[in-house]
């Protein structure tokens, strides 16, 4: 793939060179339709979407910062960014981000982040894809009103990569969000996670009906199937076989021990959509030098059956869900503020947010682990910036 640096040390890489590459993100820019009219257009869309990419992979977290990065390197990477004139100021992209086709937009990258996720290694204990539905609120852009603010997420567990978002409407919550998110999705041949808020029939019957899996959490939201699973663990059945998976965890100044029970009692039960499994879920975690402790038990439900999901990879899939916090959420807030982003017109808060969890992708799966050191690395790396989303330049 042209613009993906080679380290031969790299598994990750090793691993790429049995399977296609995701397509180079220049060529997916240039199919965004472009909606303005042709009188008066200084500035192709492609290439103000490279700019805007390009500038993010350095570490920008505002149209502002982006125009800056655009003017920093001069007329050489301009053109090869595809501009014919100066790059643009910051008015200009806030007038072309306010109205972009958000829709499409989003569409156009999400296809090419499902091509990312179907090019990475599987994980040891998770070889088929997994995705986490996980929600979160754009905070600096409501307190200046703009709509669309909390968004619902579809993230590979597999580098924390964005698949797709949805707004939730503010009169509303992620539970009328989902369905059409799941809509935007391939699921055939996929696990999908999530927290207890989203464990309801109707999200069950439609992962199923799509060819997926699903690992739910349930607690109050849904009573008689949280007490059906508490009592099949606390009395189990006559010749119920359960299985438990145990592991340990050590640092951050804890001990962390997790225990992961599963039971097939309520299959022919339960009427739940799909169910295969329930599993107990234990979590106690110990902080040697307080000697405070913290109990916790949750539980769940699963359409993969015992044969295609043991307790230890049920865990590894619960832990994913979790996981999703440090990998998109927690790197987008701390590295590219955007907690804290003010902009709020028109489709901005969303253009922006679409591209912070390309950059974010694109950065996972060309080997970067920390996305801060990668910014501060490509900083003095313009043509390496412009190689990770297919632009090939001469030193």
């Amino acid at each position: 793939m042209p613009g993906i640096p080679h380290v031969s040390h790299n598994p990750r890489q090793r691993w790429s060179l049995m399977i296609a590459h995701p397509r180079p993100l220049i060529e997916v820019f240039a199919m965004i339709p472009d909606v303005r009219k042709p009188r008066g257009k200084r500035h192709p869309l492609a290439a103000i979407f490279a700019l805007a990419c390009c500038a993010m992979l350095w570490g920008a977290r505002s149209y502002s910062a982006i125009a800056e990065w655009g003017r920093n390197y001069g007329v050489r990477i301009a053109q090869a960014l595809g501009f014919t004139h100066a790059t643009p100021c910051a008015a200009t992209l806030h007038t072309v981000f306010r109205h972009v086709k958000r829709d499409e937009f989003e569409a156009h990258l999400g296809t090419w982040a499902d091509e990312v996720v179907g090019s990475l290694p599987p994980g040891p204990e998770t070889p088929e894809p997994a995705i986490a539905l996980d929600g979160k609120t754009l905070r600096g852009s409501k307190k200046q009103g703009a709509p669309g603010i909390h968004r619902l997420s579809a993230l590979a567990h597999q580098g924390g990569v964005t698949l797709a978002q949805h707004a939730v409407d503010d009169k509303t919550n992620e539970i009328t969000a989902v369905e059409p998110l799941l809509q935007q999705l391939v699921l055939e041949g996929r696990i999908v996670t999530m927290d207890a808020l989203l464990t309801q029939r109707h999200i069950a019957q439609t992962i199923v009906d799509k060819g997926g899996d699903y690992v739910m959490i349930v607690k109050e939201n849904q009573p008689q199937l949280r007490a059906d699973i508490e009592l099949v663990f606390t009395l189990p059945p006559v010749g119920d076989r359960q299985a438990t998976a145990r592991t340990v965890d050590l640092g951050h100044g804890r001990i962390e021990q997790r225990n992961l029970t599963t039971s097939e009692a309520l299959v022919g039960y339960s009427d739940w959509p799909g169910l295969a499994q329930v599993f107990e879920l234990g979590r106690h975690v110990m902080f040697p030098k307080t000697g405070k402790e913290r109990v916790e038990v949750v539980y769940g439900v699963t359409s993969l059956r015992p044969e295609r999901a043991t307790p230890a990879r049920l865990l590894a899939l619960v832990r994913g869900q979790w996981q999703i916090e440090n990998k998109s959420h927690w790197v987008r807030d701390v590295t590219f503020d955007e907690d804290r982003s003010q902009v709020r017109c028109g489709n901005i808060p969303q253009v922006m947010a679409a591209l912070r969890n390309t950059t974010i992708g694109l950065l996972r799966y060309t080997g970067y682990s920390n996305i801060a050191a990668a910014g501060r690395r490509l900083a003095a790396q313009p043509l390496q910036a412009l190689a990770l989303i297919g632009i090939e330049l001469e030193n």
